[in-house]
């Protein structure tokens, strides 16, 4: 080959070395670490999971132990005894279970329609700014404590029932047993208008939340079938019942534990009468008025024995809830229900 032929030839490209690999930190090294973090994140939470339970049973193991004298001495008696006499060791809770249940259905009895129609006002008919502001007032009641509203309940409503509204009652419904007696003030009927305003916010402010994540859609194709809006509401209604049905049971929760308001209220004796203006006590305020007080081990263990029963009573409470709003949905799940 001659020179000039050899100069014409191009030169040779370099040679490459082989690549080593993706760099340090780049989106192959993040697959390869996804997993890790994944199984890190699910340990996590099932531990949080598992923690709630574990709390759960040891609160229930606690007052079992606590109980279980009381439990030997009057087994299911106590239950549906009326009499507590800590002089001669001698308990019943069924005047603390009747005043629990009635005090409570009574708060329900007046706080859910009031909240439901509040809700729907605020989420259906209102101006979504002023929607937003009374919203926020109401929610506020929500983080009053409870001493404050038996402090309300004790001074501003009882004068407010005794010399107005149960003079009234008896006057005009008096022929009706849950009318008769004196006008005290404080009372069942006291204790359940407490209740009723400490629920409320609980069930305006979740059912509002449920309205407004119910699909526009529904309302449009009432109202484009020729509903009027009072309808089209009903429909938005009917469509967040399950979210609705919650609401309440929360609420119904909080009445049903509540205790210092209650305690403040009540009047605090353990017969059981008809009448809503005669005095009660609720199994809460029992145990709040007489656990510091309890020297006899028979006397604690009947009050362990009480909340043990309360315990009962919640989870009763919230595992029938569990089985309304299956019912009320047919076993779907929807945005409603979800909410």
């Amino acid at each position: 080959m001659s020179a000039s032929a050899a100069l014409a030839r191009p030169p040779a490209a370099p040679l490459r070395r082989p690549s080593a690999g993706p760099p340090r930190g780049s989106a192959a090294a993040a697959v390869r670490r996804g997993p890790v973090a994944d199984d890190l994140y699910r340990t996590l939470l099932g531990a949080c999971a598992l923690l709630v339970f574990v709390v759960v049973v040891l609160i229930v193991q606690q007052s079992v132990v606590g109980a279980l004298p009381s439990i030997r001495a009057f087994g299911w008696h106590f239950l549906v005894s009326s009499q507590w006499d800590p002089v001669a060791e001698r308990f019943g809770a069924l005047p603390y279970l009747y005043g629990t249940l009635v005090s409570s259905a009574l708060a329900m009895l007046l706080a859910v329609p009031l909240g439901l129609a509040t809700a729907v006002f605020l989420a259906e008919v209102a101006p979504r700014r002023v929607g937003s502001m009374v919203a926020f007032v109401v929610e506020l009641l929500a983080s009053i404590p409870s001493i404050v509203y038996g402090i309300w309940g004790l001074f501003v409503l009882a004068p407010f029932l005794r010399t107005l509204v149960e003079p009234w009652l008896i006057r005009h419904l008096g022929f009706l047993p849950l009318f008769e007696g004196f006008p005290f003030g404080i009372g069942m009927l006291n204790a359940g208008l407490v209740l009723a305003v400490m629920v409320l916010p609980t069930i305006v402010s979740i059912s509002r939340e449920v309205l407004l994540a119910t699909p526009g859609a529904l309302r449009q194709a009432a109202l484009a079938l020729g509903s009027t809006r009072a309808e089209a509401i009903a429909v938005a209604v009917d469509a967040a019942r399950p979210g609705i049905l919650g609401a309440a049971i929360l609420g119904l929760g909080r009445a049903l534990g509540e205790t210092m308001a209650v305690t403040m209220v009540i009047g605090n004796t353990n017969r059981i009468s008809a009448s809503l203006l005669a005095p009660g006590a609720t199994m809460a305020s029992v145990i709040a008025n007489e656990f510091t007080e309890a020297t006899g081990a028979l006397h604690l263990s009947a009050l362990f024995e009480v909340a043990l029963v309360l315990f009962a009573l919640t989870l009763v409470v919230n595992a029938a809830a569990r089985l309304l709003v299956h019912w009320a949905t047919g076993g779907r799940r929807d945005v409603a229900g979800a909410a």
